[in-house]
């Protein structure tokens, strides 16, 4: 695909400033960038990109005396994304339902949906409209798809669990597995029956191997604009708010009340039945122990408002110097004793 500068900027409601003639063929990175590219630069990157090869570059609006051809956006960034939307192509797929694909009695779907070979919709499902099951996915009995949703192959919604519209279900996925309850008496663990759901709210996206524990009783509820990356596990009973962002290897344990806008880094670990407040911010490797207020920014285990954790961070790497003085010091003193 070719577009001109002015094109682009038009999409983007952008500024040219340069030849708005030129044209660009493709995207790419900052480092990657060469003739007839498209890129991007903000913040510190913007001086490294006035040497960039690229035929043009998004930039902030608010930087001056760029030497390049460059459109200016108020963020450079999503102004990127939306682009990589426009030059990639769109997957060609055949809208029918294979006659290769399982579909259970009573099975209810909507306009122009897809269902691909050895996909498996059991019985009294439901697929709305637009929705697109993969191949190899399993659609349990009970079950909701929402309008123009995307199912992808291996993944698995099982029974009862509703998922709303535009949402999207990476492969290997798993929304509603059984919850981790069990009572154990004399040494003997025996399950607690789960016989809730999970409700997963419009325009979610889950990751690839991620899995969302059914409800004991009640529902599990992934909240609207929510994405969860890959390999995250969310315990039973669990409320995650809206437009939140689950980084990859995090695991939320059970009856934990999440806010919306919360940012989870990587490898975040919850105790189970606490509140953590919306607008937060929680750093790679935190440990959430107990109920946390809203607009945190925390980092460490047990978790610490972020600042304080630095802190502490740098004193230890002085850690080793301060045992050496320490010996010193009881020498010294062990002498003197003498």
């Amino acid at each position: 695909m070719k577009k001109t500068l002015k094109e682009i900027a038009e999409m983007l409601g952008g500024e040219i400033c340069g030849d708005e003639n030129v044209e660009v063929s493709n995207l790419a990175s900052l480092d990657k960038a060469g003739e007839n590219d498209l890129t991007f630069a903000v913040g510190a990157y913007v001086e490294a990109a006035k040497n960039s090869p690229a035929t043009a570059i998004l930039i902030p609006r608010d930087v001056e005396d760029f030497p390049k051809n460059s459109i200016k956006v108020e963020d450079p960034r999503a102004a990127f994304a939306k682009l990589l939307a426009a030059f990639t192509p769109k997957l060609e797929r055949t809208v029918e339902i294979s006659d290769k694909a399982h579909i259970g009695k009573n099975v209810k779907i909507g306009e122009n949906v897809t269902i691909m070979p050895f996909a498996f919709i059991d019985d009294n499902a439901k697929i709305e409209s637009g929705a697109v099951i993969y191949p190899h996915a399993y659609i349990g009995q009970y079950a909701e798809i929402g309008e123009n949703t995307v199912v992808y192959s291996s993944a698995t919604v099982r029974e009862y669990c509703k998922v709303g519209k535009r949402c999207v279900i990476h492969s290997s996925a798993v929304i509603g597995s059984d919850g981790f309850g069990f009572t154990t008496k004399d040494g003997v663990h025996t399950k607690v029956p789960q016989v809730g759901n999970v409700l997963v709210e419009d325009d979610v996206e889950i990751g690839a191997h991620v899995g969302i524990d059914r409800a004991a009783m009640g529902s599990t509820v992934i909240g609207h604009g929510t994405k969860i990356d890959n390999l995250v596990h969310i315990g039973h009973n669990c409320k995650i708010g809206a437009n939140c962002l689950i980084v990859a290897l995090t695991g939320i344990s059970g009856s934990t009340i999440v806010g919306d806008n919360v940012t989870f880094g990587g490898q975040t670990g919850t105790v189970g039945h606490i509140t953590i407040g919306g607008n937060s911010v929680y750093a790679g490797r935190s440990g959430i122990t107990n109920n946390m207020p809203e607009n945190s920014f925390c980092a460490g285990f047990p978790a610490q408002p972020h600042a304080e954790w630095l802190r502490m961070k740098a004193a230890e790497k002085k850690l080793p110097e301060l045992v050496k003085k320490i010996h010193k010091l009881e020498k010294l003193l062990e002498s003197k004793g003498e």
